[in-house]
């Protein structure tokens, strides 16, 4: 979570929105986030993004349509998300 707070300006330039998803409670989330500083949304999953999308850590770069362009299974690295999100620019 910290490695994408890092680079929220590079995500933002590229008019990407970053979020972070678990099942973990709002109240859970607020302290985690305020603990670490993160300026992005952190969403509560009550089970269906889980299931539409797959459990685990998982990060999806989803473009404007709706449309999964690419996928990471573990932890990724930025630079390979940033790439894969200009790609997209150039659609």
């Amino acid at each position: 979570m910290q490695a994408f707070q890092r680079d929220m300006a590079r995500f933002e330039e590229l008019n990407a929105q970053v979020l972070g998803v678990s099942s973990d409670s709002l109240e859970t989330h607020t302290q985690f986030a305020n603990s670490l500083n993160l300026a992005f949304p952190l969403l509560e999953d009550d089970g269906q993004i889980r299931k539409a999308y797959g459990g685990g850590r998982v990060t999806f770069v989803i473009d404007q349509a709706g449309i999964i362009r690419h996928i990471h299974k573990g932890m990724p690295e930025n630079e390979k998300l940033l790439e894969a999100i200009g790609r997209l620019q150039s659609y």
